[in-house]
């Protein structure tokens, strides 16, 4: 997969502090911590790199610190670091570990760009600090959704509104849609693996990658024609990136790993599908009530119901439409990851998962897609 240039914290964070922009000063430190390591041994080495990053805390005593997992995702290691200051205070910050190899499907440069402005405009915990393999932000104190969470209509709502500001955030650079240039990067890769695992190597033989690559070059084709608006895209709302707290009935949303400019109706679509959690049990998709009720409030948070039908069926359509693109992309990503990661995961099995129901879901979703086409007098 030939060489990956590793981002560097060093020059990370002294990019954002040359920023005037950006009020953040973001500390770095070289050190790296192993992420196989069971917390036990982990929790010394996260202890020297908080006091490595955090000058105030460079004199406290080990027993100062205590250190536990939030959530271990498929690809990151999240801990909550919790300190006890010479104040008195007891202050909490957040350490996420980047998954092994996952540089080989995130591009961490570009992460760590959009955290600054999205951090900046008020999306996710602050960037405190950047280390040889992870970030330090600051503590979110809310509980993870559950897939089952999303479709509540008062969450849903929120997600609705909150989505929407973070279409409106500007992140400078390119404002070139990422989806299909990510696709076919990730078919390249996934199309010249070899496994040793031989389960591994026979479900992967299985694959048809002539008839993956038809289906990406068509479907590539159909999205073109609907013009979907390009905005700065989330790519990976699942309930896990999105926490809340109950009391003060507040929304976060959360991990921006995937985060690029990309087709409105691939962030939206994208989210749907992930109403089916890792099991994929499709049958939890929202339907197309449930749909129109996001977007009312995703299109005109302040007057939901006054949103035009003609809107809702725009964005009804290029929703649905990219939900097959959202099979298709963490398909070919599941490959990868099941050559590159060490997480004990079903990442073959997955593949298929999604691909099946990409093939469950073509046929509708190119129906209603054309239909839309042909009586708006685009196709």
């Amino acid at each position: 997969m030939g060489a990956v240039k590793i981002w560097d914290a060093m020059e990370v964070a002294e990019e954002a502090r040359e920023n005037p922009n950006l009020s953040c000063d973001i500390q770095s430190s070289s050190l790296a911590v192993d992420h196989s390591l069971s917390l036990p041994h982990m929790t010394p080495r996260i202890i020297e790199l908080c006091k490595d990053l955090f000058k105030k805390w460079s004199k406290l005593e080990d027993s100062c610190f205590s250190v536990e997992t939030v959530s271990g995702g498929i690809t990151n290691l999240l801990l909550k670091v919790s300190v006890k200051e010479e104040s008195g205070n007891d202050e909490s910050v957040t350490v996420r570990l980047y998954g092994p190899n996952t540089e080989y499907v995130i591009d961490r440069e570009r992460e760590l760009q959009a955290i600054k402005y999205l951090s900046a405009a008020g999306f996710g915990a602050k960037l405190l600090g950047v280390f040889g393999n992870g970030m330090v932000q600051s503590f979110i104190n809310a509980r993870t959704l559950i897939p089952s969470d999303m479709r509540k209509p008062k969450l849903s709502a929120e997600i609705a509104k909150q989505l929407r500001k973070f279409h409106e955030v500007v992140i400078p650079g390119s404002k070139e849609p990422q989806l299909w240039h990510d696709i076919f990067k990730f078919f390249e890769k996934a199309s010249v693996i070899e496994f040793d695992d031989n389960e591994k190597q026979r479900m992967y033989k299985m694959i048809s990658f002539k008839e993956v690559h038809d289906e990406i070059v068509e479907l590539k084709e159909l999205t073109g024609l609907l013009n979907a608006p390009v905005v700065f895209a989330h790519n990976d709302l699942l309930s896990g990136n999105i926490m809340v707290n109950d009391e003060e009935e507040k929304l976060y949303l959360i991990d921006f790993e995937y985060a690029s400019y990309n087709y409105r109706g691939f962030d939206i679509g994208n989210h749907f599908n992930e109403y089916a959690g890792y099991d994929c049990d499709y049958s939890l998709c929202p339907n197309k009530d449930e749909q129109y009720y996001f977007f009312r409030h995703y299109l005109q948070p302040d007057k939901p119901l006054e949103v035009p039908d003609k809107d809702l069926e725009a964005l009804y359509v290029e929703s649905n439409t990219y939900m097959l693109a959202s099979h298709l992309y963490w398909a070919l990503w599941a490959i990868i990851q099941a050559k590159m990661s060490p997480i004990d995961f079903d990442y073959m099995g997955y593949f298929f998962l999604r691909y099946n129901e990409y093939k469950r879901q073509r046929e509708n979703g190119f129906l209603l897609a054309q239909s839309y086409l042909s009586g708006s007098g685009s196709g």
